[in-house]
């Protein structure tokens, strides 16, 4: 039986005020709650939610497991093993979301959102080439790795080496923070406070290459 922790005590440090804090606090109370009850199970559960491009913290999902194999509850492998599964589970239906829905529809709709199909080829020349080594890179990095699994399924990247590299690479993300979580125990929760930063980071880069594909397309028009 899993010690039972309190939002209270688990969340409190790191957490700023306003909307932002609440929603945060909300759904590590709910990440909390459901690993505490169900081990590693819910590890599985959580991360596979987090990789079906439904934005779940893994920078509270990992450390939270790693503090619980510090206290003896767990190993740091297996938390490991099981935050790399779920990123698996999570990632395999919306790659073929992709692969069935978002081709088809890009094809006939993508004109309408600035996406040609000069740009698609490209996307597939792209993953054709680097996408080994981008659905392994993208693991690592804060907001890509929820979404990267769409694109992979649209660009037709090979099923059995994207299954393998998503959960190679998501292996090292979600032992990295497990360890994070492991070393630093009880203070485990001060954390996403500092990784949500490198969200914010990627986000503005992300929203900037947007910003420059809408020009360049509108320019070319």
């Amino acid at each position: 039986m899993l010690t039972e922790i309190t939002l209270e005590t688990t969340v409190e440090a790191g957490v700023s005020a306003g909307i932002i804090g609440k929603i945060i606090g909300v759904l590590a109370g709910f990440i909390i709650g459901t690993i505490s009850t169900l081990g590693y199970s819910g590890i599985v559960l959580m991360m596979a939610i987090e990789s079906a491009c439904i934005p779940l913290p893994s920078e509270i999902i990992m450390p939270f497991s790693g503090y619980l194999a510090a206290k003896g509850q767990f190993t740091l492998f297996w938390v490991s093993f099981a935050g790399a599964l779920g990123c698996l589970v999570g990632s395999i239906p919306t790659y073929l979301v992709g692969l069935y829905g978002g081709r088809p529809l890009l094809e006939k709709y993508g004109k309408y959102v600035l996406i040609s199909h000069h740009d698609m080829k490209i996307a597939d020349k792209f993953f054709e080439k680097y996408g080994d080594l981008a659905t392994f890179i993208s693991r690592l990095l804060p907001v890509v790795r929820t979404f990267i699994s769409l694109p992979s399924g649209i660009a037709k990247t090979n099923f059995p080496k994207f299954c393998l590299y998503t959960f190679l690479g998501s292996f090292v993300w979600c032992w990295f923070l497990a360890w994070v979580g492991f070393k630093m125990g009880e203070n485990w929760d001060t954390l996403g406070v500092y990784f949500h930063r490198f969200d914010a980071v990627i986000g503005i880069v992300i929203l900037a290459g947007a910003i420059w594909y809408v020009r360049r397309h509108l320019k070319q028009k």
